[in-house]
C-alpha cells in the first residue's frame, strides 16, 4: 500500500490513513458478514471498495460510520478510534449509504435546509448559500424548488450526494453513488469525485460496477464473501495478475511449439491460420500465458529463430476484472 504521507486532521493529530481496520468482524447469527478484514485507505485517495452484492461492503461501511457495532476488531477513521470518537470524527465525514431518504413533501432545497439545520456543527449564516452551491455541484440547481416526490431515482441520488457535501469534508463515503443515474449523470459523478480528491478529500466509493471503479479510483480493495482478498493501488492490482501475449502469424502451429518450449502456455488459436493450415498463408492469432517476467523481445527472438513469421506481437496486462476472477472465482458485473 502506497503511503501518501501524514497531515494534521481537522480533529487534531497526524494520520496517513483516512480509514484503517484490524481484524474487523461482524456476524449476523453464526454467519460472518465481515470476516476479519484489515482495511487501509490512504488519505487523499479515491478508494474503490469492490465486490458483488452481498459481499459485505455495506456492512463494513456501517461499521466504519458507527451505524453498526462490530463483534471484534479495531477501527480508526481520520486517525481516531471508532466508535469511541464518533462525535468528533463524524463532522468531518460526509456519507451516502444505502440510498438517500428524504421528505417527499419538501423541495430538494427544503430537504437540505432541514438536514443542515439538524447539524449542530453547520453555521446557519451560510446555510442558504451552501445548499445552493451543493445543488449546483450535483446538477440539481434547476430542480431545487421541485418537491422530492416528483424526483426520479437518479435525482434523489444526486440530492443525497449534495447532502453529503453541504460542508467541506475530509472524508466522503459513498455507497453505490451512481445507482439510478443515466450515462451523463454517471460521468458527472466521476468528474465530481475526481475534483473532490484533487481538493484533498479522501473519497471511499463502494461499488459492484467494475467500470466505475477503474475510471474514477486510484486505489481499490476487493471483497468476497465477507473477506478482503486484495487491496492496493489500482495499477498494482492489475499488474499482479497474469499477463499474456498475442501473436499474429500464419504459422500458428510452429508458434505454439515455440511457446511450449519457452515454458509458456499456448491458448486456443483464432482466425484462419490454424495448425496444419500454414500453407494457406492466412493469419491467425495465438495467445500465450505464464510469462513470469520473460522479456517480450526474448519471446519474439525465439519465435523468429523457430521459423515463425511474426506479423504482430502484443503483451496485454491482466485487467482488474481478470484479477478479481482469479482471486474469487466469481464473475463480476462490469457494466458502466
Amino acid at each position: 500500500m502506497t503511503d501518501l504521507g501524514a497531515r494534521e486532521s481537522h480533529t487534531g493529530g497526524m494520520y496517513s490513513l483516512a480509514i484503517e481496520t484490524h481484524g474487523l468482524v461482524k456476524r449476523f447469527g453464526r454467519r460472518p458478514a465481515v470476516d476479519g478484514i484489515d482495511l487501509a485507505v490512504p488519505r487523499g485517495s479515491v478508494f474503490g471498495f469492490l465486490g458483488p452484492n452481498g459481499s459485505g461492503k455495506t456492512t463494513t461501511i456501517r461499521l466504519l460510520l458507527g451505524l453498526a457495532t462490530a463483534n471484534s476488531g479495531d477501527i480508526s477513521v481520520l486517525g481516531k478510534e471508532m466508535p469511541r470518537s464518533l462525535a468528533s470524527v463524524l463532522p468531518d465525514v460526509g456519507a451516502l449509504v444505502e440510498g438517500p431518504g428524504f421528505y417527499p413533501f419538501l423541495t430538494g432545497a427544503g430537504n437540505l435546509m432541514r438536514l443542515d439545520s439538524a447539524d449542530r456543527h453547520a453555521p446557519s449564516s451560510t446555510r442558504r448559500q451552501r445548499v445552493h452551491d451543493a445543488l449546483d455541484r450535483v446538477g440539481l440547481g434547476h430542480a431545487s424548488g421541485k418537491k422530492v416526490r416528483a424526483y426520479s431515482l437518479g435525482m434523489k441520488q444526486r440530492l443525497g450526494l449534495a447532502n453529503a457535501m453541504l460542508r467541506p469534508r475530509e472524508l466522503l463515503v459513498l455507497d453505490e453513488p451512481t445507482n439510478g443515474l443515466d450515462p451523463q449523470g454517471t460521468r458527472e459523478v466521476r468528474a465530481l469525485v475526481r475534483s473532490l480528491a484533487a481538493g484533498g478529500t479522501t473519497v471511499f466509493v463502494s461499488s459492484h460496477l467494475l467500470a466505475e471503479v477503474e475510471q474514477m479510483c486510484t486505489h481499490a480493495g476487493i471483497m468476497s464473501a465477507g473477506r478482503l482478498v486484495a487491496q492496493g493501488p489500482l495499477d498494482e492490482l492489475r499488474s499482479s495478475g497474469e499477463s499474456h501475449v498475442l501473436i499474429h502469424t500464419p504459422d500458428v502451429g510452429k508458434a505454439a511449439g515455440v511457446l511450449s518450449r519457452l515454458g509458456l502456455v499456448p491458448g486456443d488459436a483464432t482466425g484462419t491460420g490454424i495448425p496444419g493450415n500454414e500453407a494457406s498463408g492466412r493469419d491467425g492469432t495465438l495467445t500465450g500465458t505464464g510469462l513470469n517476467g520473460m522479456a517480450p523481445e526474448a519471446i519474439v527472438a525465439a519465435l523468429v529463430t523457430g521459423g515463425v513469421r511474426v506479423r504482430g506481437f502484443t503483451v496485454e496486462n491482466a485487467s482488474l476484472e481478470e484479477r478479481f476472477v482469479s482471486l474469487t472465482g466469481e464473475g463480476f458485473d462490469v457494466a458502466g
